[in-house]
Order: structure tokens, then C-alpha cells, then sequence
């Protein structure tokens, strides 16, 4: 155990990977800082208070007060910590190319203020070889010392997925690579000071790569799924029923589900992460990069889908028409609006003349990507069309079926009753 006036280890970012980073950390019996740029976050973190869903404030409340986390907005106080975790953002820009420019920011006031003896790790997602073509070099330049030999690298990518209880930061086994095989054996002891299992690699390219791999499997096989869904819509073949069936094997399948679209901080974003890093060698990752073109055609899929059930069932156009959004957080019972597809699909609507509200009990308002919105109460008799794009489990969509006059179901939320009523349009 670290001299309990210092701190073991030190978070850079707190966000929804620094700060259960960080509980996780403190839980067992490590010393944590918690370093972010935004005053008003570090005061309320100070305060034992989080703004991060999977650590509530009663969790983190406890830990402050018995002085295992401390939150900072000042980078000098990294000096006193064993190790340095940064776990930032890595977007894409525009042009969907990787934007390293938070990580590669953090890294060089880092590097300012490390000393000899300390381990980094990069927790945040990226391409292979970020570590040591981007990481390496900034830290050696601005400390002055050398990686493996007066401080230690290694990349240990993120594997948080927001809301579950089942996998945690703790429960979730943690993969690691180092620069040196000494840089590897540190950050694996640390791991195992507070996650269950820690799987060693021999590089930091490898451990990048794995992340991305996770990822990319889960977009071509959702890509997939999606693309089957419109074929089946054409063939008049109801795709759930299909996938349904399909899961009932025991081996060789693993269950993929169509929707609206790609959301959440990773899967939408990652793969690109890969194709831009493979053209460097020369090579096109054409798989992946058709997934993500399937992927991201299904808001555009979806809008046509409301447009039939208008036309077919209630003989109105889109313009005009009053459409309840129903969820639009990326995935069930969480806040989060990173990448989600309702954003795309809201845009779509609004830009083909509908009056477009929407009810989300995570989210009390939109205002991204253009669209300025708040939530409206839940009342879907008032609405000629309720469109189902995430399935909040707190919503009743046995009643919704009975109460509103027209559903578009994109996640197969209304079952076997909607399956039957006449009024209700799935993917």
C-alpha cells in the first residue's frame, strides 16, 4: 500500500469511464484523484456528488468522506500519485478520422509533472499503435525520461457498457499490454489491486486492436441483422420471428437485434478507428466499412417506415403529422445521446415536414445536432403516430397499443400484441 498521504492511483477524466474507474479503485482500499478540467463537476464530485448513473451519489458519497477520492482540476498533484490512468475522449472528427487532440493534450501536461517510478495507462479507445506512436513520444519529450525505464506505458483499453449491473468495472475482465514486458507486469499488478480478472498481452497493439475487434464484431453483426430486416420487410417476412428462431440454437449463433441505427461512444465509432489506421498499410477494411454504410442507412430506412404507416393506415402525409418519438437515449434505461440514432431519425422527420415530439424519462432535453427540443409528458392518444426507437422498460407497451392510434415499432417492443394489431408497423 502507497504512503496514504500520496494516492495510488490518479484518474485523469471524469466521465463515465474516470468515475467508476475510480470508485472501483477506492472500494478496494486504494487512494484515488480524480483530475478533470471542469471546475463545476470537480466541486460536485468533492461534494460526494455524481453526475455518472452507474455511481450513484450514495456510493460515492462514502468514499469522499472517508478521503479515498479527492477530485482536482490541477495536474501538479499527479506527482503524488503511484499511477496515472487517462481515460478521455477519443472522437472522430468530421471527416470521421480519429481526433486525438484531447488525449494528446492531457498527455503533455502530464508529462510536465511525472516523475520517475510512476505507470501511465492509456484506458481510452483508439487505433493500434497510439501508445507508442503518439503516447510514448509526448510523455519521453516532456519529462525527459524514457519509457520502461524511467516510467512505465501501457494501454488497458475500456470495456465499460453504461447501465449494466451484471458486468461492472470490477467484474469485467481488464486487457493490458505494455511497451516493455516490465510495463506490462506493473499495470497488471495494479489491475489486480481491484478487478477480478487481468488478461496480460504482449504489446500495446495488441490491446488496442482487441478493443476495436469487440467492437467492429459487434457492427458487422448488427449490420447484418439490419440488412436482413429490410429485405425481409420487401419479402413480407417478419424479421423478429426469424431471429427468434434463429436463437434457439444452442452453438454457432449468437442473437443480434435490428433497429434504428447504431448508438453509444463506441460501437458507431471505433471501426472507423481501424479503416483509418489500415490505409496507412495500404489496405481497405472493406467489411467493416460496408457495416458501418448499412448501419448508418437504417435512420433514413426508418423515416420511410413512418411515412408508410401514415399513408397506409391513417391516409395522411408525413407533413404535418403529429409524431411522439418514444426514447431517445441510445440504448434502454440510461441518458446517454452519444451517437444515438433518434438525433438522425428526429432530423429526418423534421425535415419532411412533421411536428416532432418526444417523451424520454432519462432525458429532459435535446439540444444537439441542430435539434432544440424538451420532453413532453406521455401522452400518445394525442399524437397521429408514436415511434418506438428505444424500449425504456418503464413504459407500459401493452396499453401504448391500446392508446395510441398509429405505432411504428422499431425495437419490437409491443411483442405478440402488437405483432397482431393492425395499427402497429414494425422493422
Amino acid at each position: 500500500m502507497a504512503d496514504r498521504t500520496g494516492y495510488d492511483v490518479a484518474v485523469v477524466g471524469a466521465g463515465y469511464v474516470g468515475v467508476p474507474l475510480a470508485a472501483t479503485f477506492a472500494e478496494a482500499d486504494c487512494r484515488v484523484l480524480l483530475v478533470d478540467v471542469l471546475e463545476n463537476v470537480v466541486a460536485a464530485l468533492n461534494r460526494g456528488e455524481s453526475h455518472i448513473a452507474d455511481v450513484p451519489s450514495d456510493r460515492l458519497a462514502p468514499l469522499v468522506e472517508r478521503g479515498v477520492v479527492h477530485a482536482t482540476t490541477s495536474y501538479e498533484e499527479l506527482r503524488e500519485a503511484e499511477a496515472i490512468l487517462i481515460a478521455l475522449p477519443t472522437p472522430l472528427s468530421h471527416q470521421r478520422e480519429p481526433d486525438l487532440s484531447i488525449v494528446e493534450g492531457a498527455a503533455r501536461r502530464i508529462g510536465e509533472v511525472l516523475r520517475e517510478g510512476q505507470l501511465v495507462v492509456l484506458e481510452s479507445t483508439t487505433w493500434p499503435g497510439t501508445t507508442r506512436e503518439r503516447l510514448q513520444p509526448i510523455l519521453e519529450e516532456a519529462s525527459g525520461l524514457k519509457a520502461g525505464e524511467g516510467f512505465f506505458l501501457a494501454m488497458s483499453p475500456e470495456r465499460v457498457d453504461p447501465g449494466r449491473e451484471d458486468w461492472t468495472t470490477k467484474t469485467t475482465p481488464k486487457v493490458l499490454g505494455g511497451i516493455t514486458p516490465e510495463c506490462t507486469q506493473r499495470a497488471a499488478a495494479l489491475y489486480r489491486r481491484a478487478i477480478d480478472t487481468v488478461h496480460e498481452l504482449t504489446s500495446p497493439e495488441a490491446a488496442e486492436l482487441t478493443k476495436l475487434l469487440e467492437n467492429i464484431f459487434r457492427s458487422v453483426n448488427i449490420a447484418l441483422v439490419n440488412e436482413l430486416a429490410i429485405l425481409c420487410d420487401r419479402m413480407g417476412i417478419d424479421i423478429w420471428e426469424v431471429v427468434d428462431a434463429a436463437a434457439t440454437k444452442p452453438f454457432g449463433y449468437m442473437r443480434f437485434s435490428p433497429g434504428p441505427g447504431l448508438g453509444g461512444h463506441c460501437i458507431p465509432v471505433d471501426p472507423f478507428y481501424l479503416t483509418w489506421k489500415a490505409r496507412e498499410f495500404g489496405f481497405y477494411t472493406e467489411f467493416i466499412e460496408l457495416a458501418g454504410k448499412v448501419n448508418e442507412e437504417m435512420p433514413y430506412f426508418c423515416r420511410s417506415l413512418v411515412s408508410q404507416a401514415l399513408n397506409h393506415h391513417a391516409q395522411r402525409a408525413m407533413k404535418g403529422s403529429r409524431i411522439l418519438v418514444l426514447g431517445v437515449a441510445y440504448k434502454p434505461d440510461i441518458g446517454d445521446l452519444r451517437e444515438s440514432p433518434a438525433l438522425k431519425l428526429i432530423s429526418l422527420l423534421q425535415n419532411a415536414g412533421a411536428e416532432v415530439s418526444y417523451h424520454d424519462p432519462h432525458v429532459p432535453r435535446i439540444d444537439e445536432q441542430g435539434i432544440e427540443l424538451s420532453a413532453v409528458p406521455y401522452e400518445p392518444s394525442k399524437y397521429d403516430c408514436v415511434v418506438i426507437v428505444t424500449d425504456h422498460s418503464s413504459v407500459d407497451y401493452e396499453q401504448l397499443v391500446d392508446e395510441a392510434p398509429l405505432v411504428v415499432d422499431l425495437r419490437n417492443a409491443t411483442g405478440a400484441k402488437g405483432a397482431a394489431a393492425e395499427h402497429v408497423f414494425k422493422l
